[in-house]
């Protein structure tokens, strides 16, 4: 646990929503269950496995100690959740309250994240590398307000907030939670881009005629759970999307692929869209944030941007 320690002892003040330490990569033996999160003004810990209770005073302590030294007069808010393989998340409000609504920031953009339930906070630190893709991406397209941005399985609309940011002029969100989709509404009323974003509840597999009555995008985000029994398996229903790409996207426009499945490789996602959409080109890999450095990147997060040829 001295990895986490220490990074805590270095710890800057936090103002963005951030990760502070990522013991899952691989790199700091003896943590690889831990990871600590800024949703500021709450730092989030979160184990993968049970913690002992000298292990979390020692925790508290350094938590405490160093927020006394870069916030000093100012609260310290803590929250611990445990995640077991088996049930539900445990979590506790270790120290000082959580502020509600709870909204953080990253690069300028604001959204709500709730951190006192569920496994999903509302907002993915790892994501933030590509959701400054999508914002570079739109900002230097030539006309930005004639963008048109699909944004399948939405989750709280993320991207589309970074993408109407930068000037794409229309956005459609897609996800099957209604309740994601609201949260994501709200994202985009707390940035003043409500305009120009329209959201789908609906299963994507089962709205094709209704995303491509829309016409040609310029840009496709695909984003989707690596496992979720019932709505997306990657193994199996990844392909289902990849084949849909060329028809769906605008000709030079992007896609942006992304996977968080450690069992699956970067290959995994090349080799599908070698056979289901083999006329879009790589053009890179979007390198995660540095702090979520893997000892293995082929069990890191990872997010392709393809282009499709142009006219």
């Amino acid at each position: 646990m001295h990895a986490l320690l220490d990074a805590i002892a270095r710890m800057d003040l936090p103002t963005d929503a951030q990760r502070i330490f990522h013991g899952r990569g691989g790199l700091h033996p003896g943590c690889e269950h831990l990871a600590l999160d800024a949703f500021p003004p709450v730092l989030l810990l979160t184990s993968f496995a049970p913690l002992a209770p000298d292990s979390l005073d020692a925790i508290g302590a350094a938590l405490a100690a160093r927020w006394q030294q870069i916030a000093p007069g100012q609260p310290l808010n803590w929250v611990l959740q445990i995640r077991l393989p088996a049930g539900q998340p445990e979590t506790r409000l270790m120290a000082g309250s959580v502020p509600q609504p709870h909204v953080v920031t990253e690069h300028g953009a604001r959204y709500l994240v709730h951190v006192l339930r569920g496994q999903n906070h509302g907002l993915f630190p790892d994501m933030a590398a590509g959701r400054d893709w999508v914002r570079r991406t739109v900002a230097a397209h030539p006309q930005p307000a004639r963008m048109r941005v699909l944004n399948l399985f939405a989750y709280t609309c993320a991207f589309s907030v970074v993408a109407r940011l930068a000037g794409a002029g229309q956005v459609l969100n897609m996800d099957m939670s209604r309740a994601a989709l609201a949260i994501g509404q709200q994202n985009h009323q707390l940035n003043g881009v409500a305009a120009g974003a329209s959201f789908a509840a609906h299963d994507v597999f089962s709205s094709w005629g209704k995303i491509t009555r829309g016409g040609a995008y310029d840009l496709i985000v695909v984003d989707p759970p690596s496992y979720q029994k019932g709505s997306f398996v990657a193994t199996k229903d990844y392909a289902r999307v990849m084949r849909r790409l060329p028809e769906l996207l605008m000709p030079g426009g992007h896609a942006l692929l992304c996977l968080n499945a450690p069992e699956l490789g970067v290959g995994f996602l090349t080799g599908q869209m070698a056979g289901q959409a083999p006329e879009l080109q790589l053009v890179e890999r979007v390198a995660n944030p540095p702090v979520f450095a893997d000892a293995d990147a082929d069990r890191s997060l990872k997010v392709l941007a393809y282009r499709a040829p142009a006219a």
